[in-house]
């Protein structure tokens, strides 16, 4: 399917980068798949199984390729629920930990943002969006590669048969 790259910031959210690259290292990703993904909004994968993280909320917008921490409604609940937006998302800016920055992959993004969802509403108004693809979207593999003073993640993926995306590998 193609490869994402995200440039990741350590200086705006050095305890949540440092975490996400223990992860990646560790193999955490590795199988999990992109659980929820609502067109217009973000695709989102990871989830429980490491410490909490302290917000780290900073001044870089929630824009096309904007990588985030998951949370509940605790601020201090993110730990390794990773997001990708697919749109601008303005309402989100100062809310949630913004880590990094799609800079290679956007048609990738896209092409996973239009996979096919089954359409769940939760909560007590039932308004949060938990569309989950019909067919899996896996992170295969992720890995981690320094490059000097400005880190990449490299994700590539591709369809199989069953148009399902495959995450082959993560480069940080």
């Amino acid at each position: 399917m193609g490869r994402m790259a995200f440039e990741l910031f350590p200086e705006d959210a050095p305890r949540t980068v440092a975490q996400f690259k223990d992860l990646v290292r560790s193999g955490f990703y590795d199988g999990k798949d992109f659980y929820r993904v609502v067109k217009g909004h973000v695709i989102q994968a990871g989830g429980g199984d490491a410490p909490k993280l302290p917000p780290e909320f900073n001044r870089r917008p929630h824009l096309f390729g904007t990588l985030g921490l998951g949370r509940t409604g605790d601020e201090w609940s993110g730990d390794s629920e990773i997001y990708v937006c697919v749109a601008p998302r303005p309402h989100l800016d100062g809310r949630y930990t913004v880590f990094g920055r799609l800079v290679e992959g956007a048609e990738v993004l896209e092409r996973i943002a239009n996979v096919p969802v089954e359409e769940r509403w939760e909560g007590p108004d039932r308004k949060m969006a938990m569309h989950k693809p019909l067919e899996p979207v896996v992170i295969r593999r992720a890995s981690i590669r320094e490059t000097g003073s400005n880190p990449l993640s490299s994700i590539k993926n591709r369809f199989d048969s069953l148009l399902c995306p495959r995450i082959d590998s993560a480069i940080l």
